[in-house]
C-alpha cells in the first residue's frame, strides 16, 4: 500500500501543470492558448517570455527530482532494488504528459525526465545538460536538441552498463520523438522555430 501510495504521489507532482498555473496567476495568460498550445518550458518562453520560461523549466525539472527521490526519502524497497527511484520518475513523466489536471494532456516530457535524471545520477545530468546547451546552440532548435540527447544519453548509459537508465531512456527517446512528431515534419521543411541566437539561427538569418 505504501508502495502504491507513494507511486499515486509521484504522479500527481509530476501531473502539476506549472506553465499552466504560472501563467495564469502571475501573467493572466493560458499558454494552452498561444504559440504550440504545448504546456512546457519552450512554449512559456516562445509566450511569456525568459524569466517565466526559466521558472516553468526550474519547477518542472524539481518535480522529475523530488517524485525519483521519494522510494529513498520514505524508504521503498522492490523486487527492481536501484531501478525503484526510476520508476517513481517514470510516474512523474507519466503525470506530466498526461495529466489529470490538464485533461489528461500535457507536455513533452523533456524537463521532468531531467529532474528525474538530475535525482538519479547528478553526474548524466550534467552531461545531459550539456549536451542540450550546445546543441541548443549548434542548431538553434530546442525540439531537435532535445530529441539528440535523449538518444546520446541513452547511448552513453549503455555504455557504461547502467542497464535500468539504458532501458528507461530508451522508453523516454522513443517517446520523446512520438511527441515531437509535428517538430520532426517543420524540421524536415525547414520551417521549425528557433531560439533567436545560436549558429542555426545565424546561419537562417544569413539567407
Amino acid at each position: 500500500m505504501k508502495l502504491i501510495g507513494l507511486l499515486i504521489v509521484a504522479y500527481l507532482l509530476g501531473a502539476i501543470p506549472n506553465g499552466v498555473w504560472v501563467g495564469k496567476a502571475f501573467f493572466q495568460t493560458d499558454i494552452r492558448q498561444a504559440g504550440s498550445g504545448n504546456i512546457g518550458t519552450t512554449n512559456t518562453y516562445r509566450v511569456i517570455g525568459p524569466y517565466a520560461g526559466t521558472i516553468v523549466m526550474v519547477l518542472d525539472i524539481a518535480k522529475g527530482s523530488v517524485a525519483t527521490l521519494l522510494p529513498i526519502v520514505f524508504h521503498v524497497q522492490t523486487v527492481l532494488g536501484t531501478a525503484t527511484p526510476l520508476l517513481f520518475g517514470l510516474f512523474a513523466v507519466l503525470g506530466h504528459t498526461v495529466s489529470i489536471f490538464d485533461h489528461f494532456k500535457g507536455g513533452k516530457a523533456v524537463a521532468t525526465s531531467a529532474g528525474m535524471l538530475l535525482a538519479y545520477n547528478p553526474i548524466m545530468f550534467v552531461i545531459a545538460a550539456g549536451l542540450w546547451v550546445s546543441l541548443i546552440y549548434w542548431t538553434s532548435i530546442v525540439s531537435l536538441a532535445s530529441m539528440i540527447a535523449f538518444t546520446l544519453i541513452t547511448l552513453i548509459s549503455l555504455v557504461f552498463q547502467d542497464w535500468y537508465l539504458t532501458g528507461i531512456a530508451l522508453v523516454l527517446t522513443v517517446f520523446v520523438f512520438y511527441r515531437h512528431r509535428s517538430n520532426i515534419q517543420r524540421i524536415l521543411q525547414g520551417t521549425e522555430s528557433m531560439v533567436p541566437f545560436g549558429r542555426g539561427y545565424h546561419r537562417r538569418q544569413a539567407k
